[in-house]
């Protein structure tokens, strides 16, 4: 019943810390990769749907603003 209720967000980060538990070591180099460069799932993860959005129009907006300006 509670994974019914269960938010994608929070479904997400159950599967990522039991994989964590399962296999610590076998994520040691996504670890230290991700602390370097970020992760892509875990900014749109936080942002959610309406961020993202917002998220890809500010950066096309920018490139054409960029694409007009270099001309």
């Amino acid at each position: 019943m509670q994974d019914n209720k269960e938010t994608p967000e929070r479904k997400r980060e159950r599967l990522r810390q039991e994989e964590l538990k399962r296999n610590p070591t076998g994520s040691l180099n996504d670890a230290f990769n991700r602390a370097n460069s970020g992760s892509l799932v875990d900014l749109v993860g936080s942002l959610g749907w309406k961020g993202t959005g917002i998220l890809i129009l500010v950066l096309i907006i920018g490139g054409i603003i960029a694409s007009i300006f270099f001309k």
